[in-house]
């Protein structure tokens, strides 16, 4: 028997009934799309994408692409990419989330099914990242989730505007008849005005930063805005390290573990983030046969302060939130509530990664310190009771004091053949 490894193009050989011949027949066929003997012996880094004229969040996905060859190539191994499922978020009916298992589906069998021996994930959108994780995770080969980053922001009559949360500010104020027709229409060119996900703490950038908590993500990469060259530096390290991961045990197993996503929740409580991203999260999770709980939301909930002032619960936005120290800042702060033995995509553990960003500087104004918190609990609790039998979960640092404990009549509206009674 070989001691080589199997790995390359042949990984997973389509199956004629001779092993010999169908790797003399894919390397026939990859040949005709001009490879080099040189290139065909490498090992195989997979580009998992998802670009699409129905996702507005991945314009600049192509760009980003190459930056990922390119490390890829550096490294000594062979970038191929290929495409799924795109979920643009405001163009699918009657809602994304009703197709992030399919796409999860599309991810993960596209990894089983074609040779690569490590791949990178390139998407951003809402219900993209999870999907994409979701995938990686059931496959498990070596495995680095790459995120588009945040759009900028726009600029109308003097304010900062980002979708989503200016959105529906200005059009309760367009319902209500204190904007009119012309002023609407000139909100909706400056809302979105570069590629990337929203530039406020929603469910796409909530789950950028889950994905770089857990350890999948390369570190710092989670908040650079995606018109940025970091973004695309960000993208060659992405290509760079999932060539040196071809061939090794570093899988999403050994990743995402009930340690790691206990840290990916702290970090979602502290950044108040998206109500979406617990769902998500505990897809993820469920992947790896792995539980996230009301009851462990709570707890850590209540243990965890609220430490990052961004839209829709605070004043900035997420180029601000990248500017005063981005995800590093927050696990700096978070580092007593933290496992810090968890391993990272890169190889060290959490705890080492925070040892080497100590000294970069965090802007209190968007970060705050562990000791001086905007709110002492988590952004997040999950809710159980006869109006929510199976659980539901909010965003407590949306929410007045009045509405976390109302009393009251409660008007049971019920509907038969006849409509409502």
């Amino acid at each position: 028997m070989s001691d080589v490894p199997i790995r390359g193009l042949r990984r997973g050989l389509t199956d004629y009934g001779d092993a010999n011949f169908s790797l003399y027949l894919r390397r026939s066929f990859a040949k005709s799309m001009g490879y080099s003997d040189d290139m065909l012996a490498r090992p195989i880094v997979g580009i998992c994408h998802t670009p699409s004229g129905f996702n507005n969040c991945h314009r600049q996905m192509p760009e980003l692409l190459e930056a990922v060859k390119r490390g890829v190539l550096a490294a000594g191994a062979l970038p191929l990419d290929f495409p799924t499922i795109s979920l643009g978020e405001v163009f699918l009916s009657p809602t994304s989330l009703k197709f992030r298992n399919l796409m999860s589906m599309d991810v993960e069998e596209m990894i089983r099914a074609q040779p690569m021996d490590a791949v990178v994930l390139l998407g951003g959108c809402d219900k993209t990242v999870p999907a994409q994780l979701m995938g990686a995770i059931s496959a498990d080969i070596p495995a680095i989730q790459l995120v588009v980053g945040p759009m900028l922001t726009g600029h109308h009559k003097g304010e900062r505007l980002g979708a989503c949360t200016d959105c529906r500010r200005f059009w309760a104020r367009y319902r209500a008849g204190a904007i009119g027709d012309e002023e609407i229409a000139l909100v909706e060119g400056r809302l979105a005005v570069t590629a990337g996900t929203c530039a406020v703490m929603g469910t796409a950038s909530s789950m950028a930063c889950v994905a770089e908590a857990l350890g999948l993500s390369p570190p710092g990469t989670a908040a650079i805005p995606a018109v940025y060259a970091d973004r695309l530096r960000a993208g060659e390290e992405a290509g760079r390290l999932a060539a040196g991961l071809c061939g090794g045990v570093l899988t999403p197993s050994r990743i995402v573990t009930q340690h790691s996503i206990e840290n990916a929740l702290r970090v979602l409580l502290a950044l108040s983030g998206s109500t979406n991203a617990v769902i998500h999260l505990a897809a993820i999770a469920g992947r790896a046969g792995l539980a996230v709980t009301g009851d462990m939301i709570n707890r850590l909930s209540d243990e965890t302060p609220v430490l990052v002032d961004l839209k829709p619960v605070g004043d900035h936005y997420m180029e601000d939130f990248h500017a005063a120290g981005g995800l590093d800042g927050v696990l700096r702060e978070l580092e007593p509530l933290l496992r810090l033995e968890c391993l990272t995509i890169t190889g060290e553990t959490l705890g080492a990664r925070i040892a080497r960003t100590r000294s970069a500087r965090v802007d209190p104004a968007v970060i705050r310190p562990y000791a001086s918190p905007i709110d002492p609990r988590g952004g997040l609790v999950s809710l159980s009771g006869t109006l929510a039998p199976k659980g539901a979960v909010l965003k407590r640092a949306a929410a007045t004091p009045r509405l976390l404990e109302h009393q009251g009549r409660c008007v049971l509206v019920a509907r038969g053949p006849g409509g409502p009674y």
